[in-house]
């Protein structure tokens, strides 16, 4: 990967994702304006902003989904990151980020359409955050759909909590946490309605 090359595929991505909800295309015209303004806006060095990706994890029955007890933020939220330079595309960087903070290698994305040139995009979302830049920034989350193997026993995978977090379970998604991120339930919401519940 290059920074050019992430750069296109993200362009690519979000000028072909379809979304019917106009809030969600409000920001997919934002985050294409800020990517025509940046090269850079891809990569975490970018300190006005940058793009990131996360995977809201479901379990093989899209009954349950992963959540992660984030340091940072202080709540329950989907998994995801930073693009990294090994990333072809922004659902490489969120299906890697997936992988990392659950143990679980044998994550797949997964897209309504495989043939989707918006690249499997369930949801948009940016927030201001301090990360590791150690300044205020904003981040330009593209969410992903992920999917975690079924288990020969029909139970709940299971997960190794990586040191980016606090803690690492399953929810029933329709009981999560009280204190789950503030858009938990929308981005859950999206992620099954772009999708058919197996």
């Amino acid at each position: 990967m290059t920074a050019e090359s992430l750069h296109a595929s993200a362009v690519e991505a979000l000028t072909h994702w379809d979304t019917s909800d106009p809030d969600q295309d409000t920001l997919r015209h934002t985050y294409l304006a800020f990517l025509a303004a940046s090269s850079q806006a891809c990569l975490r060095a970018s300190a006005p902003g940058h793009l990131t990706g996360s995977a809201i994890v479901f379990d093989a029955t899209r009954r349950h989904v992963l959540l992660t007890l984030h340091p940072r933020v202080g709540k329950w939220i989907q998994l995801g990151g930073h693009c990294e330079p090994a990333d072809d595309t922004i659902a490489d960087a969120a299906l890697r980020e997936a992988r990392e903070e659950s143990g679980m290698p044998d994550l797949v994305l997964d897209s309504a359409d495989p043939a989707d040139p918006g690249g499997g995009i369930v949801h948009l979302h940016t927030h201001p955050i301090t990360c590791s830049l150690g300044v205020p920034t904003r981040h330009l989350d593209v969410r992903y759909r992920v999917i975690a193997a079924p288990t020969s026993d029909g139970g709940l995978p299971r997960v190794v909590r990586s040191d980016e977090s606090v803690d690492l379970r399953w929810w029933p998604i329709d009981a999560l946490p009280d204190d789950a991120g503030d858009d938990i339930a929308t981005l859950i919401g999206a992620a099954l309605r772009d999708g058919h519940p197996r």
